[in-house]
């Protein structure tokens, strides 16, 4: 090896490693000061690591077949800074890529072009204004993601996770406040945790989050707690239905309420990216349906969109949940009895009936069936369809892979196309759904596409989706696909 080569390229890895730490502060202040979300090709780049951002710097040339450093985006960071942006996701390796690609030598005349949106729209009072108040009625796996989720984006979002209720007497908050901080999948929380035993609150990250125990929603009076106008996000699925969650709106303080797992009867099911369009001002209850419904249902649109499904079969590969028993016992489903460490069981799903209602066009042309399998976070959905014309694997992983990156899909569809990939892989991934592509299969009519997805955190980030939408809070996304 030539030695003068090894240290050429040690000295430019230095060299981007400090270019990364003199922006952390500049994306910093764009994520604090201005709610200005920065991000790599989807990727959040705000409180993270000099080797993260160098990582998803890495990860464009996957993507545009082309490198793009930090010496490309570094310009475009600072700049913007001085052009007072308004609340926004910035996608710098979009703009960055444009830059190169567009042979542009001015960053600031580029930047009042392509974001002229949000340019000199920082508003002080804008910010200062009372974030939307949250509460997590039940804090298990799904609920302490959410809160994890909800605190991570708390310097850039004007909602905030006021209180969690759950079931007991109190005097648990060790145990809960353990919960939060340490995950045998998800890994340690990044941040702090104390316990205010006086106010029987957590204080996470510098926000404090009431404690309510309570078994009736509508005992509650939330504004002894000065939460006031909230949105209830039951994560316990006890009550599925408009009647058992109107118990939540005779809570006062309360405004809307929001179930993770799927509606019964005329409940509205919301897959973001499918029909939250149909989400109005005046709907105050709704369902984010399951994980796997936002797994399967977008790649389920963009298939039927381009190539029509003319009938399809879905079988879910399921990671066992906490539903099922760790040995054999009673359960009063058939099969979930037995142990879901030792076994694979054969389960039913909802999943293919539950697509019908986010896509209408699908109604009566898919069935569904479901496989729970020993691991404990990752699944993966089977699509085996039947097209209404012709398609060849090339085109279709082609036509999936751009939606990944360039479509109004982008946040529910990830494609990923390596030999080497497997479940663990995929967990923490913020998509609804990722494609597969080294396992797709076409022929003619036919084809079977594997859909990975993080049935905890994938979907969490839906719910999250959700919930910006019901609280009116979505950010402009730019530059425009």
């Amino acid at each position: 090896m030539n030695p003068v080569s090894s240290d050429s390229c040690f000295q430019a890895w230095q060299s981007h490693e400090a270019m990364a730490e003199e922006m952390i502060p500049l994306l910093g202040r764009l994520y604090r000061e201005f709610r200005v979300v920065p991000l790599m090709y989807g990727r959040p780049l705000a409180q993270q690591s000099v080797i993260r951002i160098l990582k998803d710097h890495r990860f464009v040339r996957k993507v545009e077949g082309t490198e793009l450093t930090i010496r490309d985006t570094y310009p475009l960071v600072k700049r913007l800074l001085e052009l007072s942006p308004g609340p926004s996701r910035i996608d710098f390796g979009k703009l960055a890529m444009a830059y190169k690609k567009g042979g542009h030598s001015d960053p600031m005349q580029f930047l009042k072009k392509e974001l002229a949106p949000i340019i000199g729209k920082h508003s002080p009072e804008t910010l200062s204004a009372p974030p939307q108040d949250l509460v997590l009625y039940g804090f298990g796996r799904i609920g302490r993601l959410l809160a994890r989720i909800m605190i991570e984006n708390g310097d850039s979002s004007q909602m905030r996770l006021r209180a969690v209720v759950v079931r007991g007497d109190g005097g648990d908050l060790e145990k809960r406040a353990s919960l939060l901080r340490r995950d045998s999948v998800h890994g340690a929380f990044q941040g702090t945790i104390s316990i205010d035993h006086d106010h029987n609150a957590l204080v996470v990250n510098g926000q404090r989050i009431q404690f309510i125990y309570a078994s009736d929603p509508s005992s509650i009076d939330y504004t002894d707690y000065g939460i006031d106008n909230a949105i209830i996000i039951d994560n316990t699925g006890k009550w599925r239905d408009e009647n058992g969650l109107k118990k939540h709106l005779a809570a006062k303080g309360v405004s809307k309420a929001l179930l993770t797992a799927p509606g019964k009867g005329s409940l509205k099911n919301i897959v973001v990216g499918i029909n939250d369009n149909a989400v109005t001002e005046d709907d105050r209850i709704l369902s984010a349906a399951s994980c796997t419904t936002n797994a399967i249902t977008p790649v389920l649109k963009a298939v039927n969109d381009r190539y029509g499904v003319a009938h399809g079969h879905v079988e879910t590969v399921h990671s066992y949940t906490n539903d099922q028993n760790l040995i054999d016992n009673f359960h009063s489903a058939s099969r979930r009895g037995r142990s879901a460490a030792l076994n694979m069981v054969i389960t039913e799903t909802g999943a293919a009936k539950a697509v019908v209602k986010a896509l209408p066009e699908l109604d009566g042309k898919l069935t569904g069936n479901a496989i729970r399998v020993p691991t404990p976070n990752v699944s993966l959905a089977i699509l085996n369809l039947t097209l209404e014309s012709d398609v060849d694997r090339e085109g279709l992983n082609d036509y999936l892979r751009e939606l990944s990156i360039h479509s109004e899909l982008r946040h529910q569809i990830d494609y990923v196309c390596s030999p080497e990939v497997v479940s663990s892989d995929f967990v923490g991934n913020r998509h609804a759904g990722i494609v597969d592509g080294e396992a797709t299969i076409a022929d003619g009519r036919q084809i079977v596409l594997y859909v990975w997805y993080d049935n905890e955190y994938g979907y969490s980030c839906q719910v999250v989706r959700l919930v910006e939408k019901m609280a009116c809070q979505n950010l402009v996304e730019l530059p425009e696909q």
